[in-house]
């Protein structure tokens, strides 16, 4: 099979389209022929050489991808060859075949065509385990999204007003506020010209935030605590703003405050198998409902992976950028 390689750290340049052993499914797993993959903010860190895959993982880049399973491995049960499925990964997205535990499996939803469904399985997975499963995000709440225009910000949105929450985001510059409203967000913060710890408080007569999801990390650590309110949960999920940062643990008490910082790609198998199945009993009927939908800016061919990751590194994109195989490719323009 082909996929893409990391020669050696650096650059998009450093991703070269090449040939490599096919995967063959070990117990427990089944070999998807890989539709499309997604490209994630972690995938930019392994490229640069920050962020290895975890022990036993596949190589290649991509931790979530959609396609068809065209083998099973011992000890499957419950999947057939030819399933249609999508699939959070620990690595290998980036493939034309990828060997994924099989509890890591979900169907492609009903009214999601296959390629699109890359697009779901590493965000969903990330916003329930954190907003819901870690931080408990009740109807009535208000929670707080950084990066609202993100793959991440905007699955956020829409599974927070789904459970009746209010939705506070920053995003960057009026035009991808607009399109966060779109998607739900009753409080629009543009980072660049408003302060989100001013702008919290004065939406919520000066209560704060009863959740925080951020993916900024370091620099935002102090604000974070003051926008929290009491009994305020913050759970970090990216360090794009630094990694040490300085905590007043004072003012995290005198909120009675939770702080959680939390990673997917090297979670135990159990955890991400009880993650997928919390997600395909809560997410799924919401997704098929059409309640929630994936957010696409573009599809780019696989062997174009490094484009995809300057469009991603520049900024401008709102959603998920989706790489499409080459075999695919073609029999969509056939």
């Amino acid at each position: 099979m082909k996929a893409i390689t990391i020669t050696e750290p650096g650059g998009p340049d450093a991703l070269v389209w090449a040939e490599v052993p096919d995967p063959v499914p070990g117990e427990g797993e089944v070999l998807v022929e890989v539709v499309a993959s997604a490209v994630n903010r972690a995938d930019l860190l392994q490229r640069q050489g920050f962020y290895d895959p975890p022990p036993g993982a596949s190589p290649y880049p991509g931790l979530e991808c959609a396609g068809r399973i065209a083998a099973l491995g011992p000890g499957v049960l419950g999947w057939a060859v030819g399933d249609e499925v999508c699939a959070l990964l620990a690595g290998g997205g980036y493939a034309e075949k990828v060997a994924v535990p099989a509890g890591q499996l979900l169907p492609v939803p009903k009214g999601v065509d296959l390629a699109t469904a890359a697009a779901l399985p590493e965000v969903v997975c990330t916003v329930w385990s954190n907003v819901f499963m870690v931080s408990h995000l009740r109807p009535g709440e208000t929670v707080l999204i950084h990066g609202g225009a993100s793959g991440i910000g905007t699955m956020a949105i829409q599974l927070a007003k789904a459970v009746g929450a209010r939705v506070a985001v920053t995003a960057g510059g009026p035009e991808k506020l607009a399109r966060c409203a779109e998607l739900g967000a009753d409080i629009l913060i543009d980072y660049r010209e408003q302060d989100f710890v001013e702008e919290i408080f004065r939406a919520t007569d000066g209560a704060g935030a009863d959740v925080i999801l951020d993916i900024v990390g370091a620099k935002y650590l102090e604000r974070n605590v003051k926008a929290l309110a009491v009994n305020g949960r913050i759970a970090v999920i990216g360090l794009q703003g630094g990694a040490k940062g300085e905590l007043n643990l004072g003012a995290l008490l005198a909120k009675r405050g939770a702080l959680t910082a939390t990673s997917l790609r090297a979670r135990p198998l159990v955890e991400k198998t009880a993650i997928v199945a919390a997600v395909r009993e809560h997410v799924w009927p919401l997704l098929e409902a059409g309640r929630v939908r994936p957010i696409v800016d573009r599809t780019l061919p696989l062997p174009e992976a490094a484009e995809a990751h300057r469009a991603l590194e520049a900024g401008a994109h709102f959603g998920k950028l989706l790489l499409l195989t080459p075999t695919e490719g073609r029999a969509a323009a056939e």
